[in-house]
């Protein structure tokens, strides 16, 4: 793994939209390709020294290695290599009710050990981020479709994966998919429940050939879903970006409506752009009187931050949080501001997006800084030794955001992720299973 930041004099501002997309897709793939454990294929969570592997991360990887065969970043044979160490490593890992194991019925521990491949930081079972492994899985398999051994055993590995995942037990006896697992006190109280980024999560496991989970679920899921108002705006409502995004890297829901979408006649990709709009519309108005906020400037998500610390800024006491899923307009919001959100929402608002992106590049110098693209996220407001026009800046970069910025960036130029996705039988069981219809469906 590389120090990700660069003594290297950036270069000038991009001079078109395709030139900066180039260069944010080309910088951000280098995460993929450097932040790696080469014996195992595991991805480091973040570039923080010791850092573990994060599955969800792992399975963004397998599907941005096919974006960067296609995209000339690295060759077919160093991205074959890379998939097949991965999932060789997670097909023979440990699974089992012990402790330190990597997995158990299929399921993988959201933290693993970089080097060893172990469960640590005590996490859980995670049925979310095991979806984003797989969901990473599948896509690889579709990609490498060549007749050579090395391509079949990609294939074979991943349908493996992906049949040994005991879905209904995460159903825990109940009508919804459980959060996660502890080996030292069982289930997490938590559901998937109510509108979140678990779409993609319930066409996996409607669509198992092996251990489905029922159609039912999936309309105990729905029927919790908050449909509400904002700015003048109607949408299913999530406040934070990533909900609005994460299972739209993967699939195409232009066009296709379960029955939730189909009563009120839109579907879930005009439900982002909306969400999309709410969020600009939100930075606009600045009910708190953030600094730097505007329509150039907005985008709050699941993000690092400066705090937690309460300060007083400007005659004002203002609280500051660590990582929390900000989400605009009802909070929780302290002025930081993630550049990676705004870039995953290119297919949604591409117009306002890349305005925006613009501006973190020219007139707040977000870009460029480190090999890895963007910073993952940055508070004007916040108190800052430097006086910089972005204030405080997170030290470190993410895997979960670099993934989702890349991938969407791909699908808005070629429609790689979501034209693989269409052609995988599972996942197109699933959604019908689900009541998608419509469409490419």
């Amino acid at each position: 793994m590389n120090d990700r930041v660069t003594e290297e004099k950036p270069p000038p501002p991009p001079q078109t939209d395709q030139e900066m997309l180039d260069r944010i897709e080309q910088q951000t793939f280098r995460y993929f390709r450097e932040e790696a454990n080469e014996k195992n294929g595991l991805l480091a969570d973040r570039t923080e020294p010791g850092a573990p592997s994060s599955i969800a991360v792992v399975g963004l990887g397998l599907a941005a290695y096919a974006l960067g065969v296609e995209r000339g970043f690295w060759t077919r044979e160093e991205a074959v290599a890379r998939t097949l160490s991965t999932l060789n490593f997670l097909r023979n890992s440990v699974q089992s009710r012990e402790e330190d194991a990597t997995g158990y019925r299929g399921f993988y521990y959201h933290f693993l050990d970089l080097k060893t491949g172990r469960r640590t930081y005590e996490s859980e079972l995670s049925t979310m981020d095991t979806a984003l492994l797989l969901a990473g899985a599948l896509a690889a398999a579709q990609f490498f479709d060549a007749d050579d051994e090395k391509e079949r055993e990609i294939r074979r590995a991943a349908e493996f994966l992906y049949r040994r995942v005991d879905w209904s037990w995460a159903l825990n006896r109940g009508a919804t998919l459980s959060h996660g697992w502890k080996p030292e006190t069982g289930f997490l109280p938590y559901r998937w429940e109510g509108y979140s980024e678990a779409l993609i999560l319930y066409a996996l496991a409607l669509g198992s050939p092996t251990h489905p989970i029922p159609p039912e679920c999936y309309q105990a899921c729905t029927s919790s879903y908050a449909w509400k108002k904002v700015y003048g705006i109607e949408y299913l409502f999530a406040g934070p970006l990533f909900i609005h995004q994460l299972s739209h890297v993967w699939i195409d829901f232009r066009g296709i409506q379960d029955d939730f979408m189909g009563k009120r006649s839109i579907d879930y990709f005009e439900n982002s752009r909306r969400a999309t709009r709410v969020q600009q519309e939100y930075a606009i108005r600045n009910p708190k009187q953030f600094k730097g906020y505007g329509k150039d400037c907005w985008g709050i998500t699941a993000s690092d931050g400066p705090g937690p610390a309460t300060i007083e800024v400007d005659g004002t006491e203002r609280p500051f949080y660590g990582y929390v899923a900000r989400g605009a307009p009802f909070g929780p919001d302290d002025g930081t501001v993630s550049p990676w959100a705004v870039g995953t929402s290119l297919p949604f608002e591409r117009e306002i997006v890349l305005s925006t992106l613009r501006c973190f590049i020219e007139d707040f110098g977000l870009k460029d800084r480190h090999e890895y693209g963007f910073e993952a996220s940055f508070n004007p407001t916040f108190p800052d030794l430097t006086h910089s026009k972005y204030g405080w800046v997170a030290p470190w970069i993410l895997g979960l955001n670099q993934g989702p910025l890349v991938l969407m960036i791909e699908n808005v130029r070629s429609g790689l992720l979501w034209d693989l996705m269409r052609q995988c039988p599972h996942v197109v069981r699933g959604l019908r299973q689900a009541g998608f219809r419509g469409a490419w469906l």
